[in-house]
């Protein structure tokens, strides 16, 4: 198989090669098979394409691939192969021809009319030139070889199914705080659940809401309307999993796709950051500090909602990421959103809230470890966003862990999370936490200046209050933090929830 054509974008360079043909299909009936064999070597583009040609009268197309897995020496990477398909509408940017994607999940997939494989969308399969698209996502030093399988089923195309979504409102408790979790993964990308096990996995966590966020696909979205209730609302998204970092679009338009095949150096995530918005969502950047391959965030944060400071189990990473998080505050306290780090915000209130979420993927991941818990008008789509946009939310490990935390000042003044106490720089500021479900956990109060206050450890009830007394001119914010207790050294424990802060004095 003959190059092509080469097509240079930046670090997101794409191969095209030599194309895949069919006889035609006048007066044909059962199958064809073709079988291609090729090399990747060490460097190669992020996206290499596989042209096939079409031709009219097919009812099915099913590809399978392979590659070799040779040994490598420690601290080098193997081969990993990604796997998808554009259709004849072509593999421009933006994603026009997109008709699935499932990464290194699955070795084969099908596409007709009326089904397809999880991660694929259903539809005609019309006459054209289709692409393979194969992600070289690491390659070994003695280079990647492959086989890609296409059989094309001839026949009349089955009834062409229509996408039904879930509703964009859940019943509710009126104005109330909720709790959620906007970052997993079901069988239509990596994950080995169905939405109606990750359903049932979230009722029975304490979440009111969650987000689909399948790699690189939005063939979920028309998967949750059953798995959705009353006491659930599903919103609709995708993990936007590039090569420089992960982004969850957390609550678009049904049917959103948002392309991945770009780099930091590109300069195009704006385009995409803008789609997101456009469709009705939120840009959260995922996991910023993770160190799997590709995983760390590197588009900078000038595009962001939101940002995920806890993903999953607690770790060493999510530690960075809060102390990342937690810099910028800083900043955007002192330089508002002219702050020259680019944590300029979208919310307008110049500065970037934080939530967590639990990447679950397969058991024994846990749904809703940890969730994130926003105060909104009412169960929606629309106000659940709202309330992340402004910050008015906190992380807890689970929905064991309760917090209300506020500040007020002398004169009746008062804020709660991710609101700000218009006072005097010298006006006495009381702030109280009171916290649900955290036995022995410790209390941290974290201002501009660093942890300004720690508590005793809470009660084995897990209830307690905590104050503390300041001024704006002292703190310009002041956030909590629950912490477990430590079993030794001078690391503080793992979280069991944390606030957004509460900013004291006038603008």
């Amino acid at each position: 198989m003959g190059r092509r054509a080469v097509f240079l974008t930046g670090a997101a360079a794409a191969l095209t090669l030599g194309s895949v043909s069919f006889a035609s299909a006048a007066g044909r009936g059962g199958q064809e098979t073709r079988t291609v064999r090729g090399t990747l070597s060490p460097g190669a583009p992020d996206f290499v394409y596989v042209p096939v040609e079409v031709p009219d009268g097919v009812r099915e197309i099913r590809v399978a691939y392979s590659y070799d897995r040779p040994s490598v020496p420690a601290g080098t990477a193997g081969n990993a192969l990604d796997i998808g398909i554009f259709d004849e509408r072509g593999t421009e940017l933006g994603g026009a021809g997109f008709r699935g994607w499932s990464g290194g999940a699955r070795t084969e997939f099908f596409l007709r009319a009326d089904d397809a494989t999880p991660g694929y969308l259903p539809g005609p399969v019309r006459e054209g030139t289709w692409h393979i698209a194969l992600g070289p996502y690491t390659v070994a030093p003695q280079g990647l070889s492959y086989e890609i399988t296409v059989t094309l089923t001839y026949g009349e195309p089955g009834e062409t199914v229509w996408p039904v979504y879930p509703p964009e409102r859940a019943k509710g408790r009126g104005r109330a705080w909720y709790r959620g979790d906007c970052h997993l993964h079901s069988c239509h990308s990596d994950g080995r659940r169905t939405p109606a096990g990750i359903a049932a996995l979230a009722r029975a966590a304490g979440l009111d809401f969650l987000n689909s966020s399948e790699h690189n696909t939005h063939s979920a979205h028309a998967h949750w309307a059953d798995a959705a209730g009353d006491d659930l609302l599903v919103l609709l998204g995708e993990e936007v999993t590039t090569r420089n970092g992960h982004v969850v679009a957390l609550g678009t338009d049904p049917g959103t796709f948002v392309d991945w095949r770009y780099r930091a150096r590109d300069n195009r995530f704006g385009r995409f950051a803008r789609q997101v918005r456009d469709a009705g969502g939120l840009v959260v950047p995922a996991h910023p500090h993770a160190t799997c391959i590709g995983c760390n965030w590197k588009f900078g944060f000038g595009e962001a909602d939101a940002v995920e400071v806890w993903n999953g189990p607690w770790t060493p990473d999510d530690e960075v990421a809060l102390a990342d998080w937690d810099s910028m505050l800083v900043a955007s306290v002192r330089g508002g959103r002219d702050s020259p780090d680019g944590w300029d915000g979208r919310n307008g209130r110049g500065w970037i809230p934080a939530m967590g979420n639990s990447d679950a993927h397969r058991d024994p991941d846990v749904v809703g470890h940890p969730q994130t818990v926003v105060l909104a008008d009412e169960l929606s789509r629309r106000a659940v966003l709202e309330g992340i946009r402004a910050g008015r939310s906190y992380v807890a490990e689970s929905a064991r862990v309760s917090v209300a935390f506020t500040a007020s000042g002398g004169r009746g003044e008062h804020a709660g999370i991710g609101e700000r106490l218009g006072v005097a720089p010298d006006t006495p500021v009381t702030v109280r936490l009171e916290a649900g479900g955290a036995p022995r956990c410790t209390v941290r109060l974290v201002t501009d200046q660093g942890v300004l206050h720690t508590s005793g450890p809470l009660p084995v009830s897990g209830s307690g209050v905590v104050e503390w007394r300041t001024t704006p001119a002292y703190a310009a914010y002041v956030r909590a933090e629950l912490r477990h207790e430590t079993a030794a050294g001078p690391l503080p424990g793992a979280l069991a929830a944390f606030t957004n802060p509460i900013f004291l004095g006038r603008r």
